[in-house]
């Protein structure tokens, strides 16, 4: 069969941007992405924290996340917040993520996470192994860190139902945590490891595809910003550009991150999203280095050793497209950090470049992906919100699959981009 010679246009040059545009080249298409900042910019995807996480399997909009949000937006210090504001899509957003945070709805949703996150760790494999792609996937699991008892028994209910979906979690009091990662100093009750997680260095694998784009003939054009679309009836025939350029395609496919919702807008679509905050510094030469990547339960802070260097990463601020940086916030990520491992201390990350990111969030905790009903030659693939990394190779499998026309490997009812 001869492959597909159909212009795609990709609004998007992030991760899930570029994992698009390569899986669209693998398929013969002919491709242009259009990326709002110029080439040094990264907006959510290199600070991230580099995890591969089959074991985020529950969506951000689960049982109980309300009623601790709201204990914490009084916190200035604490894992999560929401700015007051004068919005009423702030307002419709948060009634939406309140209905979706019922048991029904999540156990639903669990599976196609699942499916999604092994499919896109087994596309992760196959480009490590491929020539052009010189990033390093680390298969070394990752830990969940408990302080409190009642913590690690709450992980230990979820890693029983890790065990139920078929993921492999296995349950530690505090010897069996260090045996895990018998090179540096952890202080906790217990711990919940997930095996078939992984990490790597997303800045290193997004310059990768970046590289690889180009080399198969994609044309990426930084610092342009789609301001409109021309269209006829339902279908779209070009984006016009802020410098009044357009770009003329047969497919277009909106993946802008915290920015989808305006250029959604633009067609008539109604794609809800907040944009959630998240920090990290990276210390180039850490006194301790843990040999694996972690999670500190109650802080909700991530922690990844990258090829020797140490990133600490956090916090989930609901501020709009503010990209200030909250130094209360960056205090609370870095002195949680000590409690956990007695080797580091706030002080080691003192002085260190901050970076901070705005991820996508939908009000259910499930991305955007497929056609849009609105307009016939539109694919959206947005709203990952902290689950960019880990879900981009297959974001990109799967719309590449849409647009040629093949049968969906998964139940992507849940991610229906016109379902609001």
């Amino acid at each position: 069969m001869t492959k597909s010679k159909r212009h795609v246009v990709v609004v998007g040059g992030g991760l899930i941007g570029f994992s698009v545009a390569y899986h669209l080249l693998l398929e013969g298409m002919r491709v242009t992405l259009i990326e709002r900042n110029d080439e040094n910019s990264d907006g959510c995807s290199t600070g991230n924290a580099g995890m591969v996480v089959p074991s985020h399997f529950v969506p951000l909009a689960a049982p109980g996340v309300i009623w601790k949000g709201l204990r914490w937006m009084f916190d200035p210090e604490s894992p999560f917040s929401i700015r007051p504001r004068p919005s009423w899509e702030l307002i419709t957003w948060g009634l939406q993520f309140y209905r979706a945070s019922s048991p029904v709805r999540v156990n639903r949703a669990m599976p196609v996470l699942r499916d999604m996150a092994l499919r896109s760790r087994a596309i992760f494999a196959e480009l490590a192994d491929r020539e052009g792609f010189a990033f390093e996937l680390q298969k070394k699991g990752l830990l969940v860190l408990c302080k409190t008892r009642m913590a690690l028994e709450h992980e230990a209910g979820l890693a029983a139902t890790a065990g139920s979906l078929g993921l492999e979690a296995e349950v530690l009091d505090a010897e069996g945590v260090r045996g895990k990662d018998p090179g540096v100093e952890i202080d906790v009750t217990g711990g919940v490891y997930f095996a078939q997680d992984c990490h790597l260095d997303p800045a290193r694998f997004l310059g990768d595809l970046r590289r690889e784009v180009v080399r198969m003939g994609g044309t990426v054009l930084w610092g342009s910003e789609a301001n409109n679309f021309r269209q006829a009836g339902a279908r779209v025939q070009a984006v016009e550009l802020k410098d009044g350029k357009e770009i003329s395609g047969d497919e277009f496919v909106i993946c802008g991150g915290a920015w989808s919702q305006g250029v959604g807008k633009m067609l008539g679509l109604r794609l809800p999203m907040q944009a959630g905050k998240g920090y990290s510094v990276t210390h180039p030469n850490p006194p301790a280095l843990p040999g694996i990547c972690s999670l500190l339960n109650e802080a909700r802070v991530a922690v990844t050793p990258m090829n020797g260097r140490l990133r600490i990463g956090g916090t989930m601020e609901i501020v709009g497209l503010d990209e200030s940086v909250n130094r209360r916030r960056l205090a609370g990520i870095l002195k949680s950090v000590g409690e956990y491992y007695p080797q580091l201390s706030a002080a080691d990350f003192e002085g260190l470049e901050v970076w901070k990111g705005l991820r996508p969030c939908s009000p259910d905790g499930m991305p955007f992906i497929g056609r849009t009903r609105h307009r016939e030659n539109v694919v959206v693939a947005t709203g990952h919100s902290m689950l960019g990394l880990s879900l981009a190779p297959v974001t990109g499998e799967m719309v590449a699959g849409i647009i040629k026309g093949d049968a969906p490997k998964f139940d992507t009812r849940l991610l229906d981009p016109d379902r609001y």
